[in-house]
């Protein structure tokens, strides 16, 4: 009994809201896990911090062959989840050190949206093509990229989405879409690979080849999502602001 005890209070003491930002009422769509879950996640933010550095070393390098393959001056808008994953990293980071700022929250607020919403999507519309990768390898971008949508529904907490803020990831992530679909850009355009295009990487040439539609299936999806996140962060500006939730100088 008393080790349930302890154990219970472990928990309650993990899972309370004491010290942390306040929860507004807010409705489900802008903010929709349990407040226990998101005290729990803020909580430890440090050791999510670090899951994040570490899956951002882990994406870098998973990115190695489209690198190879890519113009070293555009590298910046290649490793898309990886940069998603430094992003929350920093954002919570800031946070716990008192030095949050509301641009780097955005975008990792759009990053985790999208990202970890985007590679689920690619990963069912083209399960066929991922037959290459062992289950375990499937399942663990299936999930950890769905843990990132859950990342992002902790960032309201500490942040108000000014529209200024909103603007640069949009921006930001707008910028991504164009030349990741839409724009050549150093010969080619620079989304993640998939199965198709993995299959006809010339990595001499710097060439990477584009069908379709898997092509055009993946910028829907990402497209979709940027507008998504950038409709939750307004929406979740909007609520904070009907319901007096917004700090001081936000």
């Amino acid at each position: 009994m008393a080790s349930a005890d302890a154990t219970g209070s472990v928990v309650d003491r993990l899972t309370s809201g004491d010290g942390l930002p306040d929860r507004p009422s807010l409705p489900r769509y802008v903010a929709p896990l349990p407040e226990r879950l998101e005290n729990f996640g803020l909580r430890i933010a440090w050791l999510v911090v670090g899951i994040n550095l570490v899956g951002t070393l882990f994406g870098f390098y998973y990115y190695r062959t489209q690198f190879a393959a890519t113009a070293q001056w555009v590298w910046p808008v290649v490793p898309d989840s990886p940069v998603a994953t430094l992003f929350i990293a920093v954002s919570l980071g800031a946070w716990k050190l008192g030095e949050s700022r509301e641009w780097i929250n955005a975008l990792a607020f759009f990053g985790c949206i999208k990202l970890g919403l985007w590679t689920p999507y690619v990963l069912l519309v083209f399960m066929d093509g991922f037959s290459s990768l062992h289950w375990a390898m499937y399942n663990f971008l299936f999930w950890s990229h769905l843990a990132m949508v859950v990342e992002a529904f902790l960032i309201y907490r500490y942040s108000d989405f000014p529209v200024h803020a909103v603007l640069v990831a949009a921006a930001w992530y707008g910028f991504n879409d164009m030349v990741d679909y839409f724009i050549q850009v150093a010969g080619t355009t620079h989304h993640t690979l998939l199965p198709p295009q993995s299959r006809s990487i010339d990595v001499v040439a710097n060439e990477i080849g584009h069908f379709s539609p898997a092509h055009e299936y993946a910028a829907a999806g990402a497209v979709v999502l940027t507008l998504s996140a950038t409709f939750l962060a307004l929406a979740t500006r909007i609520e904070k602001l009907e319901r007096g939730a917004v700090g001081d100088g936000s």
